[in-house]
């Protein structure tokens, strides 16, 4: 537990154009976690990345140093300020208080949006992600497990996801105050969980003319068919003349998906344009946002409605973290047995030998002279004895342990 840390860089202390510097795309995350793992000499790692945090969940050594060094290792690219200005933004939370974090993180408490669900699943994503890389160990197996649990309660037992926001709920709500028409030309880049949120909102709301562009086309395919739309590979998108008046954006590029000259060729009039941004890092080159015939919505767009989000669901706010308190001391048990369960681990096959040695050679002759029926009676009281041996074992150590720490 005491080598256990977060290290958060987030929408709270960080500009949110500097923590998308950290973002890794998949095949990034494939290239590079392991060799994280390797080179700070972590026990075990997760890495969450969502649209306004990147969260290192590490065990393992800790040097001074840390924060600047990882910030480099994950984009090699960033200026000495950069990275100093990341270390010193970043939130570092070790041992309960790590694990307190997380559990604060997966039932949205630390969101920009607090009460949305979509966190619960990401962290499961990320968990998945980094324990098939082979990075993840028994600890972060519990602590993943009592954290969607925790989650799952806090959704269950509060108000806190009552008529639930998101981000992409948000950006919908500014894209319906600046009267877009529903025979409005959409263009959708990116098929993944945000803008298919997204996408079921413009559904529900009646719009009917979309194009969807996607690096995978079976994803494209996929989103055009909820919409009714049309799917193309993303490299086609240089090549699309038909114009549009909704351009929403978001993909898991770490550079500008949308760059000065596709955005050229897309225009093909002087309307007034709309475009949605929520890639982290932004999937839009910069000086397309700043262009007067752009209304350019993105997350820090957003963080006016976020703040009266919060202001609403400050009651529940409480209740949870009541939960989350609870949940915390009872994650410190079920490790505080895991380590017994774990220390004993051995004893199974300490007991099997003693067993063996005795009916092969200290007790052997004895054995040797039992009838057939004796031995097989004799047989079944020692498999018996020995099994109960270990559960008792286990359970008095368990015992033990609950005893002195309270």
């Amino acid at each position: 537990m005491e080598s256990f840390k977060v290290i958060a860089f987030t929408h709270k202390t960080l500009p949110l154009e500097l923590v998308g510097k950290l973002h890794l795309s998949p095949e990034e995350q494939e290239q590079q976690l392991g060799a994280m793992k390797i080179h700070f000499d972590f026990e075990e790692l997760i890495y969450l990345c969502t649209c306004n945090r990147i969260e290192l969940m590490v065990t393992g050594g800790v040097e001074q140093d840390l924060v600047r060094r990882i910030a480099l290792f994950l984009n090699s690219r960033l200026t000495e300020n950069e990275a100093l200005q990341l270390a010193s933004g970043a939130e570092v939370f070790e041992g309960p208080e790590g694990v307190q974090h997380l559990l604060r993180v997966a039932s949205s408490l630390e969101s920009l949006v607090v009460g949305e669900r979509e966190i619960i699943t990401q962290v499961r994503k990320a968990y998945d992600i980094c324990n098939q890389m082979g990075l993840t160990g028994d600890f972060l197996r519990l602590l993943v497990r009592q954290t969607i649990e925790t989650a799952k309660d806090i959704y269950t037992h509060t108000d806190i996801a009552r008529n639930p926001v998101s981000v992409a709920s948000l950006a919908y709500r500014q894209l319906r105050d600046l009267g877009i028409k529903n025979d409005a030309r959409i263009i959708f880049v990116g098929a993944g969980e945000t803008n298919t949120v997204l996408a079921n909102y413009f559904q529900k709301h009646k719009f009917a003319n979309f194009t969807v562009f996607n690096r995978s086309l079976d994803k494209a395919t996929k989103l055009a068919a909820v919409l009714k739309g049309r799917a193309f590979e993303l490299g086609e998108l240089v090549a699309f003349k038909e114009g549009f008046d909704v351009l929403v954006v978001c993909t898991s590029s770490g550079e500008p998906v949308i760059t000065s000259e596709i955005y050229a060729s897309l225009n093909q009039d002087t309307q007034k344009k709309v475009i949605i941004d929520l890639g982290l890092p932004a999937n839009v080159d910069g000086r397309i946002a700043t262009q007067s015939s752009v209304h350019y919505i993105d997350i820090n767009s957003l963080r006016a409605q976020a703040d009266v989000n919060m202001q609403l669901r400050k009651n529940e706010i409480t209740k949870c973290e009541r939960i989350i308190a609870q949940k915390s001391v009872q994650f410190e048990d079920l490790y505080a047995e895991r380590r017994v369960e774990l220390a004993f681990g051995a004893v199974p096959k300490q007991v099997k030998a003693i067993r063996e040695l005795a009916v092969n050679e200290v007790f052997a002759r004895e054995i040797n002279q039992l009838d057939p029926a004796s031995k097989e009676v004799l047989e079944k009281v020692l498999t018996y004895m020995e099994k109960k041996y270990n559960a008792v074992a286990i359970k008095t150590a368990k015992e033990v342990l609950l005893t002195h720490k309270n």
